[in-house]
């Protein structure tokens, strides 16, 4: 057992599976639904980035390359300055929601490098300029194209031209939980000297007005080296820095003066450092006062061509005479060994360096996203910032019927850029990529999300802030079950104490969705766009008119759902046989949901295909006849079942059996048997409809592209699907890029792109297949090829293709970057990767949110499960056995 993975198990023992301190601090707070408090609800022309600086946030904070404790009291992170910009750079800049030709969109040069699960090593690289950061051009340049243009990012600008910038690696290193050791090192890329400002930046979260305490957090002045931070919560902890040249105090509080027009009562605000080191205004008085809620050292640097100079802090809740002795670097060298030891056990040696880099750093993006997020939204509507009091629009507005939801908790987020608020589903895919690494953190999140202040008394659950009530896919059980099996493997037994309590609250969602999401009580769902944007045809088809749609997804989606409870009561069954009437009632739920996608107009024989349905009050229901991956979707809910381990199930078995003697009345539930019967394979299709299926997802001129499958079939290139609805024409093409619609949001597509999430659903339901049929079913790959392989092959074929997307090519070029890729073969630059929220249909370039190293750091478990899957069948594909 490597050093990591004892840590990991000392915490996973805790109540809360979580270290004191870790890169919890969010990467944007401003622009978000907790920080509006406007009358219109626009999050983002409300709290602004220009604001950012100079205005306190009220429901958390945000900062570069930083981390802060558990209940983001105290706050560490840098700022910079390159002596040309406006501004400090103390946090990340993009584009809101209306600037960008694409939707909201960050703008820099970050990368995750590293990171293990415990935080007690992390390294974080950003890039800066030396010359002046380029913000109106970014935002005029987007400003000036449409949705049929790529959007103009930093490298466009040529501010990264000829090398001219910093390399700024932020390292922690742990001694303990409690002591931090902190290195950052400045390299200059360019061929001449050039001046840089640091400020190690220390403060306290602002209080929301809501919370009083008797006693006011403060960081005191200590000497020329230390000061040290009190706070009523909080143990008392110092701040040890080299000598600086400068030591500066203010308090983390709006600056009046230039958000609202009105006179500051001191000169101690959030921003004076802005204009202290950029206008030297105020230097004495903030150098004075020797306390207040923010504190910086500065050093002001000239670093030569190539040089690297390197500034150590250390943060830490013990007094010590000598901080940074003879042995501070040692501390970096033995964790970074440390580190190379846990991921050279967890990931498989017989990959390629570069495989290895890829899933390293996809597994370092997703342990840098975890984030504080506080938010109460009984408290928030009726309450004020001090600029906007509160007012009707805002209490009868956005999510007004979410008053109990108070989350004040560390969770895993999407991005702490583009997306720094939890989404359902993303959590989802996301604690699946954990449990390879901290299996109790991924248990801890899927049971953290369904708790009752989270989830809806009614069984809901909450999507995101920008409107809890919107209705994700409910993937929650698979990724429990996925979660369950992964630490299964790992230690030889499953938890079922997790297991138990995760189904329980599960129960309770699936009833939520077949009250509310089964109009007709056929069986065939609804649920709106679902979190898949804008793949429908049309938002106008929703319920709340005369119209109703009938879902494929959705359907396939609760079909997968039942059956991933099933499967769960199964599991559960073997250690406590009270749960067996529970996998008999989920197994029947399913054979119903099977038999009504496949006997409703959902199914269309004529394309051998799976559409929507519109149904329209006083006229015969309308085929949607889109071939996106919505038509696809039926291939998630698959399951294989050892029928010799179902012997201690006798109930279960017996229902099976009643089944199995009335096919001709239950057809659809299961597909032949093999074997010699030791096999039972449920599914959504059946066989001659399973082949159909991947006929048309193995066609390169529909679904298949080089990284993946797409999102919607490539037919529509040439022929755009149009329907006519209450005299209103609305039509879907494909693009295989960036989106060219503004539904669900600028940067917002579903219409072609790959996207990772749904090709590792794909992936790991093709393999299931492939566990039953073996070579008895053979496929065409690709489709009209003449090359027939078994599933397993399939699967593979497809796994190689997505990871194709961030592996290097023969000239060191990998597709994701596209264009960019000049850079990043660069000296240097070569194995810095980006996770985007989704890749081009046709070339595989990264498009969306460049760090979203959410649901696409599932790369990881594919790379692993490709050359696993090479060997041997995962024994977790078929259940009980």
């Amino acid at each position: 057992m490597t050093t990591e993975h004892k840590r990991i198990e000392r915490i996973a023992k805790q109540e809360v599976p979580l270290v004191q301190w870790g890169p919890y601090l969010s990467e944007r707070q401003w622009g978000t639904v907790r920080e509006d408090y406007s009358r219109d609800g626009n999050a983002w022309e409300y709290f602004p980035f220009n604001h950012a600086h100079s205005r306190a946030y009220q429901w958390g904070e945000d900062g570069l390359a930083g981390i802060s404790d558990a209940a983001q009291n105290l706050c560490f992170a840098i700022a910079l300055w390159n002596g040309k910009d406006p501004i400090l750079k103390e946090r990340l800049f993009g584009l809101n929601n209306g600037e960008g030709n694409h939707g909201e969109d960050v703008k820099e040069l970050y990368y995750y490098t590293d990171a293990i699960p415990s935080h007690f090593y992390m390294e974080y690289l950003y890039k800066y300029p030396q010359l002046q950061f380029p913000y109106e051009d970014l935002r005029q340049q987007n400003a000036t194209r449409g949705k049929h243009e790529p959007e103009y990012e930093i490298l466009d600008t040529g501010v990264f031209n000829n090398n001219r910038y910093f390399d700024v690696t932020v390292t922690y290193a742990k001694q303990s939980d409690k002591d931090i050791y902190v290195r950052i090192n400045i390299t200059n890329r360019y061929s001449e000297a050039a001046p840089i400002t640091l400020l190690p930046t220390l403060w306290f979260s602002n209080q929301h007005p809501g919370n009083t305490r008797p006693t006011q957090p403060v960081i005191t002045y200590r000497n020329a080296s230390a000061v040290v931070a009190t706070h009523p919560s909080l143990e008392n902890y110092y701040l040890y820095f080299q000598q600086p040249d400068d030591v500066l105090f203010t308090n983390n509080v709006t600056n009046t003066e230039k958000v609202t027009g009105e006179p500051n009562k001191s000169i101690f605000v959030k921003d004076a450092f802005h204009d202290a080191v950029i206008k030297r205004k105020n230097v004495k008085g903030l150098r004075a006062v020797k306390k207040g809620t923010k504190c910086s050292p500065v050093y002001r640097l000239s670093i030569a061509a190539g040089e690297t100079k390197t500034v150590y802090c250390r943060l830490s809740n013990t007094e010590v005479d000598k901080p940074f002795g003879q042995s501070f670097e040692d501390i970096f060298t033995v964790r970074k060994s440390e580190a190379d030891e846990f991921y050279n056990a967890v990931l498989p040696q017989q990959q390629s360096e570069d495989l290895k880099q890829i899933q390293r750093q996809a597994l370092a993006g997703l342990l840098w996203s975890k984030q504080y997020y506080n938010f109460d939204v009984a408290q928030w509507l009726n309450s004020s910032d001090g600029i906007t009091e509160v007012n009707s629009n805002k209490l009868n507005g956005r999510n007004n019927d979410w008053l109990h939801l108070k989350n004040q908790d560390i969770i895993s987020m999407p991005d702490k850029w583009e997306y720094p608020w939890y989404a359902a589903w993303d959590l989802a895919f996301q604690c699946i990529a954990f449990a390879k690494i901290d299996a109790a953190f991924a248990k801890h999140q899927l049971l953290l999300i369904m708790r009752e202040w989270y989830m809806k008394p009614d069984g809901q659950l909450p999507a995101y802030e920008w409107n809890f009530s919107d209705v994700n896919p409910p993937v929650h059980a698979w990724a429990a079950l996925q979660v369950y099996n992964i630490e299964k493997a790992q230690k030889g037994e499953g938890d079922i104490i997790f297991l138990k309590k995760i189904f329980q609250k599960l129960l309770i969602n699936f009833t939520w969705w077949v009250n509310r999401k089964d109009r007709k009580g056929n069986n065939i769902f609804e649920g709106g766009f679902l979190g898949l944007d804008n793949i429908g045809v049309s938002t106008a088809v929703f319920p709340g008119t005369n119209m109703q749609l009938e879902q494929a997804d959705a359907t396939s989606w609760m079909g997968t759902y039942a059956l991933n409870m099933m499967e769960i009561a199964l599991e559960i069954s073997m250690h406590d046989i009270s749960f067996e009437d529970t996998a008999i009632k989920f197994f029947e739920h399913f054979v119903i949901i099977a038999e009504s996608i496949n006997e409703h107009l959902l199914w269309n024989e004529e394309d051998k295909f799976f559409y929507d349905v519109l149904s329209v009050y006083g006229s015969e229901p309308m085929p949607l006849q889109v071939k996106s991956i919505v038509g696809l979707m039926s291939l998630f809910a698959v399951a294989v079942i050892d029928r010799k381990a179902l012997d201690k199930l006798k109930d279960f078995k017996k229902r099976i059996q009643h089944f199995e003697d009335s096919k001709t009345n239950h057809q659809y539930w299961l597909n032949e048997e093999q074997d010699g019967g030791d096999k039972l394979l449920l599914s959504l299709v059946r066989p001659d409809r399973l082949v159909y299926l991947l006929q048309r997802m193995l066609d390169e001129a529909e679904f298949l592209s080089d990284g993946g499958i797409r999102a919607l079939s490539k037919y529509h290139q040439d022929n755009p699907y149009t329907i006519t609805i209450d005299g209103i024409e609305h039509s879907i093409t494909y693009d295989p890029g960036d989106s060219t619609s503004d539904m669900f949001g600028g940067n917002s597509n579903w219409r072609g792109p790959v996207w990772l999430p749904i090709n590792y659903l794909f992936i790991q339901s093709i393999r299931r297949y492939s566990v039953f049929y073996g070579d008895d079913l053979l496929i065409e790959y690709p489709a009209r090829s003449g090359n027939k392989v078994n599933l397993c092959v399939v699967a593979d074929e497809l796994a190689k293709r997505v990871i194709s997307l961030f592996e290097k090519d023969k000239e060191g070029r990998r597709k994701m970057h596209g264009n960019y890729n000049w850079f990043y073969q660069q000296k240097g630059n070569e194995n810095l990767l980006l996770f985007y929220e989704y890749f081009h249909g046709d070339n595989g370039v990264g498009l969306g949110a460049s760090h979203q190293t959410g649901w696409t750091a599932l790369i990881a478990d594919l790379i692993s499960e490709y050359y696993e899957s090479r060997t041997m069948v995962r024994k977790e594909e078929v259940i009980l056995v």
